[in-house]
């Protein structure tokens, strides 16, 4: 079971707004400097804030980088291959079996 979250969402959705809002209200204001500010006002821990905000770029396309969505297909399709992989193991194994109860003067 996932840790809870420490952050509500309605929380983290504001101060992702009140990031952007920054950032486009004052051009020459880094990433670095906004979530600073904006995450003293709010609560929310700048580097916390700083990773949801570059997730979120990269999510709506302004950044490279895997978005979430890509993350869980990844991580479906990787659960799906080790459960095949185990699947495939377990019928060699069967078949390796099988084939020695049929024919006992095979070597293995």
């Amino acid at each position: 079971m996932p840790a809870p979250r420490k952050y509500p969402q309605e929380l983290r959705e504001r101060a992702m707004r009140l990031v952007a809002e920054a950032r486009k209200e004052d051009p020459e204001l880094s990433l670095n400097a906004a979530v600073i500010r904006v995450g003293q006002r709010t609560g929310v821990n700048p580097d916390t804030l700083r990773g949801w905000s570059k997730q979120a770029a990269i999510d709506a396309g302004e950044r490279p980088g895997t978005s979430t969505n890509d993350a869980a297909r990844i991580k479906s399709l990787e659960a799906e291959v080790r459960e095949l992989k185990r699947a495939n193991e377990i019928l060699l194994a069967a078949s390796s079996f099988f084939a020695r109860e049929l024919d006992p003067r095979l070597p293995w």
